[in-house]
């Protein structure tokens, strides 16, 4: 125990003398402030020591340090986080967009290990792993006592290297074992660009990240789109794009406007820490009418492009509210190939908005109130929610047979049913009725039941009742059970359209590329039919731009 005690002892104090020392080439703090740094890194170190070596049961010393920082660090923002080595692999795909690996999306499906995506490319996709495959085991370890993150590590490794994977797919009597051959992955920034509009006038660009080479992939999809013909109009469409890197958004709004031009500022802790960032290039499109389509799920870097674009009145920003995600976060270095996610400065637009949602709660009537900023033109904008649309178009909110179908994971088991059923698929494949017919019959057959909400209300009545003996409502709740069943029946047909694209876009997933089928969904996609609808009145774009006072 002495021995243990003086190991831990030595430890710490490294640790102190480490961590203490980087505080002090750092940054230069108030002696007070360098006082209480010196005195809680001791007392945490004696704490720690004390517990590792005397707890009346033995503790893992690891574990305890990792408890210790995320604790610590749950009293800040949720984004600054410590990053420990198995983890350090994500901040290679959010930066780099790459990683070394076979190539696989895993998530857990009805409780399953399921393979979500191949990423196109990947020795998983060259061997023809699909979407839906069950891994059953990883690198000879049973997948069912492992979590996501423990396959992903297990199938991440050095390029070159091989690991076996063993699938279960829909229609195969027996599992599928597969050498896999780890290598660099490159995830594609641009995962579609294509001409949409009724002439195929105008340009359409998919961007998924900001990575090092996101700007480069933008400008080669632009330039791929105008060798085709003269660009009318621009659809930037960054919806569920989580952002990335701060310079390749000062990058790709560069692709859009003057030389010099203004694209985000940074304020830190101190006055000393602001800092501007503009562009350094002639653009690439510099009179090119742009709508930016933007939702809930587009954040940082997403919202810096769209805020700058929107400020300078160079395009119509269309969708749903962003996120709100405007803290800027620094990938600080630790020891034993570890670090710490900082987070060092906020985001403010051209105009001066902060792109950071200043509510916890979008429901909270206590929050904060918006502030009005102008843009370059004159027109009115908010800050303290993300960046609003100027234009705004919701995406179709899902029927409660839909959610309820979903839930229960049935349009993705059914496409796994059908492509065991079905060897290839028409190039011009689509979903009609009689294939939503043989969906319901596919649910009767393997009984999936889906309760919907009202039903789930109905089973509380029901117990109610039972419960309290009120046999005058079993009359009533069985003509509700009936009346129900009769309305879930007509809900197949009341809303066909909905789940037939739902099948759609599932069935493909087996058959297709990411691209392919991005391309096949897009002339369903309404919110990129009015952007597209807006770019072909070049009257009312014009008039989105320019300050109510003067129009």
């Amino acid at each position: 125990m002495r021995r243990s005690r003086a190991n831990v002892s030595l430890l710490g104090m490294a640790l102190a003398v480490s961590m203490g020392m980087g505080v002090l080439v750092g940054f230069w703090a108030p002696d007070d402030d360098l006082f209480e740094l010196r005195k809680g890194l001791r007392i945490f170190g004696a704490v720690y020591e004390e517990v590792v070596t005397g707890y009346v049961e033995p503790v893992d010393p690891g574990h305890l340090v990792r408890v210790g920082v995320d604790a610590m660090l749950e009293e800040l923002d949720p984004y600054t986080t410590y990053v420990d080595e198995s983890e350090n692999a994500r901040i290679d795909i959010i930066t780099e967009g790459q990683y070394g690996g076979v190539g696989l999306d895993i998530g857990r499906r009805n409780g399953a290990l399921t393979v979500v995506a191949p990423v196109a490319g990947g020795d998983a996709y060259q061997q023809g792993v699909r979407t839906g495959d069950v891994i059953t085991e990883v690198a000879d370890q049973p997948a069912a006592s492992l979590s996501v993150e423990d396959v992903e590590a297990l199938l991440r490794g050095q390029p070159g290297t091989t690991v076996p994977v063993t699938v279960e797919r829909a229609g195969r009597p027996s599992p599928l074992t597969l050498t896999l051959t780890r290598e660099r992955v490159e995830l594609p920034d641009v995962t579609y660009q294509g001409r949409v509009g009724a002439g195929r006038e105008l340009g359409y660009v998919k961007l998924e990240r900001f990575t090092r080479d996101a700007p480069g992939a933008v400008e080669a999809a632009l330039d791929d789109l105008r060798d085709t013909g003269p660009l009318q109009g621009v659809v930037l469409d960054l919806r569920d794009n989580p952002g990335g890197l701060l310079r390749a958004a000062v990058r790709i709004t560069a692709l859009f406007v003057p030389q010099g031009t203004e694209v985000v500022s940074t304020r830190g802790r101190d006055d000393d820490e602001t800092e501007s960032y503009t562009t350094d290039r002639v653009p690439l499109l510099p009179e090119t009418p742009v709508v930016v389509l933007v939702n809930g799920q587009s954040a940082s870097a997403s919202e810096i492009v769209a805020g700058a674009l929107q400020d300078h009145d160079r395009g119509v920003v269309m969708g749903t509210t962003t996120y709100g995600k405007g803290l800027v976060q620094n990938v600080r270095s630790l020891p034993h190939n570890t670090a710490l996610k900082l987070t060092t400065a906020q985001y403010y637009t051209p105009s001066g908005r902060t792109i950071q949602r200043l509510d916890a709660n979008p429901t909270d009537t206590t929050a904060p109130p918006s502030r009005v900023h102008e843009t370059t033109g004159g027109r009115t904008v908010r800050d303290g929610h993300g960046i609003r649309p100027d234009v705004r178009v919701t995406s179709p909110s899902p029927s409660p047979l839909e959610q309820a179908l979903t839930r229960r994971g049935a349009f993705f088991r059914y496409a796994n049913h059908y492509a065991a059923t079905h060897d290839t698929l028409a190039a011009d494949f689509s979903v009609d009725e009689s294939d939503l017919g043989a969906f319901r019959m596919w649910l009767d057959r393997e009984d999936v039941a889906y309760s919907l909400r009202a039903e789930r209300t109905l089973d509380s009545l029901r117990a109610q009742a039972e419960a309290h003996n009120y046999e005058g409502l079993r009359d009533e709740t069985a003509a509700l059970d009936a009346a129900l069943d009769e309305a879930k029946a007509a809900a197949f047909d009341r809303h066909a359209p909905a789940l037939m694209r739902h099948l759609r876009r599932e069935i493909l997933a087996r058959y297709v590329s990411a691209s392919r089928r991005i391309e096949a969904l897009l002339p369903a996609d309404e919110q990129v039919t009015a952007a597209t609808d807006l770019l072909q009145t070049p009257d009312r774009y014009e008039r989105l731009l320019t300050p109510e006072g003067s129009r």
